[in-house]
């Protein structure tokens, strides 16, 4: 039996895929579950269509994440700490205190885009944060510690 996944599945395949699968498989738990639909002509034109807009509007989601990188290349971020004598910082520098530093840039960026390529930043010191602006998008932002 033909059918078109409507989410992903371990072992099986991604959502929009088109696979033959077990009739049982596909009528006892497969469709009853809403993981699938049946792969009906009229199914498979309509599954068509939803991709070809959906392949658009991530075109125009691409060229604007593009556009906001090329704008974001330049910006360097300096986060303020309270430290030791010795440097170390009292805590840490995570990712919402990145997002805050952007968003006073004018950047909307949600912090779980955000990911800092040294797990845990507990010294003064210049790091790099990687920015996720698009599945295909991705843009490095260094940013300073300095004592408070």
């Amino acid at each position: 039996m033909e059918i078109i996944l409507k989410q992903d599945i371990a072992n099986l395949g991604h959502k929009d895929d088109v696979l033959t699968v077990k009739n049982g498989y596909a009528r006892n738990y497969l469709i009853p579950k809403g993981f699938a639909i049946n792969a009906t002509k009229i199914n498979l034109k309509v599954h068509e269509e939803n991709l070809r807009q959906r392949a658009h509007k991530e075109e125009q989601l691409k060229e604007t994440a593009l556009e906001m990188a090329d704008k974001m290349k330049d910006i360097t971020i300096t986060i303020g700490a309270k430290t030791s004598t010795k440097g170390k910082i009292f805590g840490s520098v995570n990712t919402i205190q990145i997002a805050e530093e952007l968003n006073k840039n004018g950047f909307e960026i949600d912090r779980k885009n955000i990911t800092i390529k040294d797990d845990l930043v507990k010294e003064i010191g210049s790091y790099t944060a990687t920015v996720r602006l698009h599945r295909e998008v991705n843009i490095d932002i260094p940013f300073e510690i300095v004592s408070v």
